[in-house]
This record gives C-alpha cells, structure tokens and sequence, in this order.
C-alpha cells in the first residue's frame, strides 16, 4: 500500500512539474562532479609543487611561494575529493574551504603565464573552484 502512495505522489509531482528524483539525481551527480574536480586539481598542484620545487633549487625564489600554496591546495583538494566521494556531512565545509584555496592557489600560479605546469594548475583550480561553487549552491539549495 505504501508504495503505491509513494509512486502516485511521485507522479503528481511530476505532472506538476517538481521531480524529487530528478532532484535527488542532480545532487548525487553534483558530489561525483565535485569529487573528480577536486581529485584532478589535487594531481595538477602536486605537479606543480614538484615542478617549483625544482625551479626552487635552481635558484628561482619566486616560486617558494607558488610551491607552498599548491602544496596546500592540493592536501585540501584531497580531502575534499574524499568527503564529497561519500558524501559526507562535511562536504559543505570542506568545499568552502576547497574552493578558496584554489582560487589563491590559481592566482599565484597566473603570475607565471608562460609556464606551461603552472597554466594547467591554475586551469584545474579554476575547474575545481567552480565546481566546488556549484556544489555549494546545490547543499544549501537542499536545506
């Protein structure tokens, strides 16, 4: 009986426009969406910490900075990519903090235009930063 009521109240509400399940699709693909943003912007900081450490030790200062910072970035990206996998009630707390780092990680890499490593980094912080955005206005659409 109970499943009955439940399909008929997800028909009406799909003849009057409102699909739970849609809904409840969308969320679930936003977290994957997210997950994989921040899994490939914490490969892409890695990278280009490995990449300015090396230009660290061949006596390029200004890149302490820059290495820092994706070092930084791509431990939060980490984590982020974890919660959000699993969905974890801490996803929203997680991608605030995800998508801050990732913008000042792709600020300090923009100062670099030429360099190739750190013109991917900054791209995939971009990515990771939007799609942490946009999973933040997807929970609190949910609230």
């Amino acid at each position: 009986m109970k499943k009955v009521c439940l399909t008929g109240l997800a028909l009406v509400a799909c003849l009057l426009g409102s699909n739970p399940l849609r809904a409840a699709e969308e969320k679930e693909t936003m977290y994957e969406h997210c997950a994989k943003a921040c899994h490939d912007c914490e490969r892409a900081c890695g990278c280009c910490a490995s990449h300015c450490a090396n230009r660290l030790a061949e006596g390029g200062k200004e890149h302490l900075r820059t290495l820092r910072s994706c070092q930084d970035c791509a431990t939060l990206c980490s984590a982020a990519a974890c919660i959000t996998a699993r969905k974890g009630i801490y996803a929203e707390t997680i991608c605030k903090a995800c998508a801050e780092s990732c913008k000042c990680c792709k600020e300090e890499c923009e100062k670099f235009p030429q360099d190739s490593v750190m013109k991917k980094c900054a791209e995939e912080c971009r990515k990771c930063e939007k799609a942490c955005q946009e999973m933040l206005s997807q929970v609190r659409a949910s609230k």
